[in-house]
Order: structure tokens, then sequence, then C-alpha cells
């Protein structure tokens, strides 16, 4: 490890709001921020030592970390909405601003193909970002420490964040609150038809995509016995065939003028 690269990975820790001469931490010595620099080596990059172990542990700890966070915060929580915040908690979506907050991407080692593409950007740094959690991990302690320094760090973004997400339960899965409601009613489910309208990775307008779903007729339209007819609600564009869906289904949200409710801390 390079003198610039161990500084670097000082850096980041203070970052994290982590001390590495806590009683619990890994020291300042560059031979104990050994798994710190492997987190940051995406696989892309065919070095030695990457991402991957790293990530496959980071996994399983943010979820536990999630789990206790918010049984800590909201105690009344029912288990399916805690289940559903905590989706967000975790998600490639999320993680990906973490990293972006935690200012990461100078420090990914990558491959030529990764440092292209920059449609693949947030799942570079959600993975590398996951990475980071299991390092953090292990470096105070593992099972003898290590989820306190993870909850240390990661505690204050959740808690804005859960803070929102109570308060607009589908921010960011405007499908699933389209779905819901649509069932609700009796419509059946929305019907999305997505077309890819350009080649370019990176393109924010790659994707785009219609809802379709059974609306009842206007009042007065015809006999009481008439049946809800396919109508287009929303449009989106996106990167993705995912991202472009979303946006389609928030589209739908605002045209059918549904605003969710706020949930109920015991629902």
């Amino acid at each position: 490890m390079t003198p610039e690269r161990h500084l670097a990975l000082l850096a980041l820790l203070r970052r994290l709001g982590l001390d590495p001469q806590d009683p619990a931490g890994p020291g300042l010595e560059p031979a104990a921020l050994t798994a710190l620099d492997h987190a940051l080596c995406h696989s892309s990059a065919g070095l030695a030592h990457n991402h991957e172990h790293l990530e496959f542990l980071g996994d399983a700890v943010l979820r536990l970390a999630a789990a206790e966070f918010l049984q800590s915060l909201t105690p009344t929580l029912s288990v399916g909405r805690c289940s559903a915040v905590r989706a967000q908690l975790v998600s490639d979506r999320w993680l990906a601003e973490l990293a972006e907050r935690c200012e990461l991407a100078g420090l990914l080692r990558l491959g030529p193909l990764a440092q292209d593409d920059r449609a693949g950007r947030g799942t570079v740094l959600a993975e590398c970002c996951e990475a980071l959690v299991g390092a953090v991990y292990l470096l105070w302690g593992g099972e003898r420490g290590g989820l306190a320094a993870v909850r240390h760090w990661l505690d204050p973004p959740w808690r804005r964040e859960t803070a929102e997400l109570l308060a607009d339960p589908h921010r960011h899965n405007w499908k699933s609150a389209l779905q819901e409601w649509s069932q609700a009613q009796g419509l059946g489910l929305p019907r999305y038809q997505c077309q890819e309208r350009s080649r370019r990775h990176g393109d924010p307008r790659r994707f785009h995509c219609a809802v379709w779903l059974a609306v009842a007729p206007a009042v007065g339209a015809g006999s009481p016995t008439q049946q809800p007819e396919a109508k287009c609600v929303g449009e989106g564009w996106g990167g993705s065939r995912r991202e472009a869906e979303q946006q389609a289904a928030c589209s739908a949200l605002h045209y059918l003028n549904i605003k969710p409710a706020a949930p109920s801390r015991r629902d």
C-alpha cells in the first residue's frame, strides 16, 4: 500500500465518523487497513484481492444492522412495514447514494470496462459500499464489536432516510403504490410497455415506458354495466427498464391523484 493510499483510507474513515485509534479499532498501520483497501478494489480490476468476499459479508452485516436499527428506532412498527423500510435502507440505490456522499468513487480501483460504463456506475458504487460495510465490521472486531462500528457509521443517514420513508411509504417504489391501489379498486394489475429508444449506455432516456390500467368509465359515459377500459395512465423515461417503469408509475399516481396515506405506527 502506498503512503498516498494509506492517507486516503484514513481520510475515508474520518468521513465515516470512525476513529481507527479507538480501543476496538484497527489502529493506524497500513497493514491493519488491508480489508479496507480490498473493499475498494473492484473485481473488474483483475487484482489478486478484490471486493467480492467482503461484499458477501457486508450484505449479511448490513441487513442485521438495519434490523437492529429499526427495532430500536420504531419498536411499534409492524414486521411487514419494517421489512419494507429495511429493503430501502439496504437497497443498491441507497448504497450508491451513500457511496457518493462518502466520496468513494475517487478511491475505487476499477478495470477499463467498469471505468467506461456510466450506466453501471451505481451498481459498482453499491457493491463496493457493501464491501466497505464488511470491512468495517472486520476491522472493528467482527463478532466482538464490529456491528457497533457499522451502526455508528450508518445510523445517522439511516435515521434521515427512515423519517422520509415513514412520511412517504412508497418513496422510490411507485410501482408498488400503483399496484396496491389498482388491486384495491378491483382493476387488476397495471401493464407496463417498455421500448428501448437509445442504444447509448448511460443515456437517461434510453428506455421509454407506458403504463396501462383498466380505468372505470366516467359517470354517465355509458350503461352502469359498462366494463373498465384499458387506458394509458402514465409515461416515464429511464436509463434502465426498471427506472423507466418506476417513473411511469410515478406519473400514473400523479395523473390519478393518488396520495398514499401516511403510515400508522401500529399498522
